[in-house]
């Protein structure tokens, strides 16, 4: 048996108490006395993680394919003890709006992307430059996309006399239990609040935009994301990262429905009926033997390797070097934006979109074709590690096909809704009004925001029907035809269509 997994075992079969303890800092120890009885399920889930049982400097000492530690140095106080409450919540105090004192120690509650630095150095660089770490901002700082988010999100009031809805002010609080609750709240200290504890009365702070793990989260240090999003809280497990469901909380909607069509793919149906036997914590992960079919982290993210140790992908945090294309793009797929702060894209019209209302591409602001193939090159090595090149290479033409047609539809539903602004059926931009409140443009959102995505992820991951039927080109025409009667029905007689 080998000796490293013999903790694993211990924890496994007697409970996380029989796993002998790495070194702790006394600071730790000390949270742990109180923490037992007053959080005692984030006490266990330490308790489980990898960070209970090897401290950063043993990580170190790992070689090259097996280090998760990516940090050439460790701060000496933190490199010879595990990872404890204190190494976490207790880490540069100074730069944190959320720092009080807690049993005469300067704690603060949001751990941040900024603190996970301390080790994980080189992940932490890489998913500054990943465009979910930008999440909140690229959306709150659209005004196309705040305008999308408030026609979801407001209150609409009716009024009898004019035979109109209103939209009323925005509920911040709807947004982040919303579309922010996924991209990302921004975390603010509204003040303290006395509470009362095993320890008598203690000063806590209270935070704005709590509690939110989302993927862009603006934390109280200044930095973006949540390393939890993906890696929760107090284990932060790689199994789970690995783990399609993991993906699913944010990628499952008609909006971005990767999970939904993974489920139906084959390769969802191997991990459904095989996943039990895969072996999701191996570090590296081999292909073949660790899985056999490959996850969202598999493509996207993880370090993946052959039997023989060559590696097939780097691990990234980047989330988009094996990405060329963008196909959940604001109105049409578009080739990948070269910069994760999307805010300053603009197209030739002055809006804030990657593409022209007609579907050409913002070509100053997305990556090109040397680096749109280069990105294709490192996809297809891992689709290379169990199929051969005239699959993958049908594949990713069927892709491309798909992306092009579906844009072409979406053109379609455009110049129909173009025409009514045009025509007096509804009113657009040239009137100052919202494009999302009304019947027509929101049928026209839906043609690209669900059907012509859902199209685009089934055929970019084999999904069958949702390119078909279930959300699919089905629904791709049938919208751009009621769009059409739609606007028909509402012009004056002269102006209507023979």
């Amino acid at each position: 048996m080998r000796r490293e997994l013999l903790p694993f075992l211990l924890m496994v079969f007697l409970g996380p108490q029989a796993v002998p303890a790495a070194e702790m800092s006394p600071a730790t120890s000390e949270c742990l006395d109180c923490h037992r009885t007053a959080t005692p399920g984030i006490v266990s889930d330490w308790e489980r993680s990898r960070h209970a049982r090897v401290t950063p400097a043993e990580a170190l000492k790992k070689p090259p394919l097996s280090k998760m530690v990516s940090s050439r140095e460790i701060p000496p106080e933190l490199a010879g003890v595990t990872v404890g409450c204190a190494e976490c919540h207790t880490l540069s105090p100074e730069k944190h709006k959320d720092t009080f004192n807690h049993n005469e120690q300067s704690v603060h509650v949001v751990v941040s992307p900024e603190d996970c630095a301390a080790c994980h150095f080189i992940e932490t660089i890489q998913y500054r430059a990943n465009i979910m770490s930008w999440a909140y901002g690229n959306l709150n700082g659209n005004p196309v996309y705040r305008d999308l988010v408030d026609s979801v999100n407001g209150i609409q009031k009716y009024r009898k006399e004019e035979r109109i809805t209103a939209l009323g002010k925005p509920d911040r609080e709807t947004d982040a239990e919303s579309c922010f609750y996924c991209h990302g709240t921004e975390v603010t200290v509204r003040g303290t609040k006395t509470r009362e504890t095993d320890l008598g009365d203690m000063e806590f702070p209270v935070l704005g935009g709590w509690p939110n793990q989302g993927v862009g989260r603006i934390n109280p240090d200044g930095s973006k994301g949540s390393c939890a999003s993906c890696h929760p809280r107090h284990q932060f497990s790689i199994e789970m990262a690995r783990k399609p469901a993991t993906c699913a909380e944010c990628h499952k909607g008609p909006d971005v429905p990767a999970y939904s069509v993974y489920q139906v793919s084959k390769h969802g149906n191997i991990y459904s009926s095989l996943g039990g036997e895969w072996d999701f914590a191996a570090v590296p992960w081999i292909a073949g033997k660790d899985f056999t079919a490959p996850t969202c982290a598999a493509c996207h993210a993880s370090l993946v390797v052959s039997w023989d140790g060559e590696v097939i992908s780097e691990r990234s945090h980047a989330m988009n070097d094996r990405l060329p294309w963008r196909i959940f793009g604001l109105v049409y797929a578009h080739p990948h934006p070269k910069s994760p702060d999307t805010t300053g894209i603009k197209n030739r019209a002055g809006l804030p979109l990657p593409t022209e209302l007609t579907g050409e591409a913002a070509a100053e602001y997305v990556i090109g074709k040397e680096e749109q193939e280069n990105r294709w090159a490192a996809m297809r090595r891992i689709c290379l590690a169990c199929h051969d090149s005239s699959w993958v290479e049908g594949q990713y033409a069927r892709l491309q096909n798909t992306i092009r047609t579906t844009n072409e539809m979406t053109l379609t539903a455009t110049r129909i809704l173009l025409d009514a602004w045009e025509l007096g059926a509804a009113k657009g931009l040239e009137q100052g009004d919202s494009i999302f409140n009304e019947a027509l443009e929101k049928m026209w959102v839906e043609q690209w925001l669900f059907f012509a995505n859902s199209t685009r992820f089934a055929s970019a991951m084999a999904g069958a029907d949702y390119g078909a039927f279930a959300n699919g080109r089905w629904q791709l025409s049938k919208n751009i035809q009621q769009m059409l009667d739609w606007t028909d029905s509402v012009l004056p007689c002269p102006k209507r269509r023979k």
